[in-house]
């Protein structure tokens, strides 16, 4: 059993972003819990709140709020540029996993001997499950390794590997899922990273383990939107169906 289905009690679980957009602190956690409660209510399993729009103290004043809701969606954290206060935060309050954008292959080699052994330990000092990123949506490529080489290495560093393509809302290519799968060797389940849709869930999931969607909840399907149930609500619909035919 893998780390992910011990942490959520469905298949291919899908992960919903909070990017705490708002024109101040307190109209950021308003419309965090408003999205919290939508996307829990339509059966999202676990919420990604993220400083996209606004900054690590906006994330742990969500956090705060969300921990005292009870909404049944696990809760996670994506502290942007700050991956020790992600670790710090997850240690602070009910986090059942982390998402880091880049676990490798984004340093040059001399920088990542020091980042793996500084991760390392961040990592051993939580119990959450840990996601991370390998050329990752705007992530610099700067290992000077091949591919399936940074591939392994991220898949010791964590518990998940998240699959993007090069920008947010762009389908995830389902070669390169492929390719990171035969790279792992299937040591650690896979997550689309961006562009999971209501029409391409059902195909996408069945090279995957789950999901984490951002702006398809949204108006308009944009990044800048606010969440709406009815997006929500359809994408469930599919992911129901991937399910059902795992």
């Amino acid at each position: 059993m893998s780390r992910l289905s011990e942490t959520f009690a469905t298949v291919k679980p899908i992960l919903g972003m909070l990017h705490l957009a708002g024109e101040d602190p307190a109209a950021k956690l308003a419309q965090a819990e408003e999205e919290a409660r939508i996307m829990a209510g339509e059966g999202v399993d676990g919420l990604v709140v993220e400083n996209y729009f606004g900054d690590a103290d906006d994330v742990e004043r969500v956090l705060d709020r969300l921990s005292g809701l009870g909404l049944g969606a696990k809760i996670g954290v994506n502290v942007l540029r700050d991956d020790t206060r992600a670790f710090a935060l997850a240690r602070q309050y009910p986090v059942s996993f982390i998402q880091v954008d880049s676990v490798a292959g984004h340093l040059s080699p001399e920088d990542d001997a020091a980042f793996a052994a500084d991760f390392t330990a961040r990592r051993a000092s939580v119990s959450a499950l840990l996601l991370g990123g390998v050329r990752f949506k705007y992530q610099p490529v700067l290992s000077g390794r091949p591919e399936e080489e940074d591939v392994r290495l991220g898949a010791q560093r964590c518990d998940g590997l998240v699959v993007t393509s090069d920008a947010t809302g762009q389908p995830t290519d389902m070669d390169k899922v492929a390719r990171f799968r035969a790279a792992a060797g299937g040591t650690v389940p896979l997550l689309i990273g961006a562009g999971l849709t209501e029409t391409n869930a059902v195909e996408q999931l069945a090279h995957a383990d789950g999901a984490i969607v951002g702006s398809w909840f949204k108006h308009d399907h944009k990044d800048t939107g606010r969440v709406e149930a009815s997006h929500v609500a359809r994408l469930m619909r599919s992911v129901r169906l991937a399910r059902s035919a795992a």
